[in-house]
């Protein structure tokens, strides 16, 4: 049960770190999105739009290897080394990207919060199971 529940909030990990990618590497320039992340107009938006770029894929990359170890996980139980390894390493990952937002500032309180949230169920869940 535990185990099933990792891999629960793990998926959802995952697929909240592919928006995030989605937002900052796809969408970045479009207000809707931007505004979502304090940019105040288009301009500085282009200006910030490589860092963006750039960030997003880190989030997808951490989303990628959740979901590997998340099919690994399935396909050989909870005693799978690898995909559990690498299940808790992008978790743990998440958490501390989430951290790392949050010594930004307290007005990243909110979106480390987000971010962090998920993963971090998920990480203590995961190492339970």
């Amino acid at each position: 049960m535990i185990g099933t529940l990792a891999l629960v909030f793990a998926g959802l990990a995952a697929l909240l770190h592919v928006y995030i990618f989605v937002l900052e590497s796809v969408r970045w320039t479009k207000p809707a999105t931007w505004r979502v992340f304090g940019i105040a107009d288009q301009q500085t938006a282009e200006t910030t739009r490589p860092l963006a770029y750039n960030q997003g894929f880190y989030n997808l990359f951490l989303a990628i290897g959740a979901a590997i170890g998340i099919v690994l996980w399935i396909a050989h139980g909870t005693g799978d080394v690898a995909g559990r390894t690498l299940l808790i390493f992008s978790l743990g990952s998440m958490v501390a990207a989430a951290l790392v937002l949050l010594t930004s500032g307290r007005r990243y309180l909110r979106p480390a919060s987000i971010q962090g949230t998920l993963p971090v169920i998920g990480l203590v869940l995961a190492i339970l199971a």
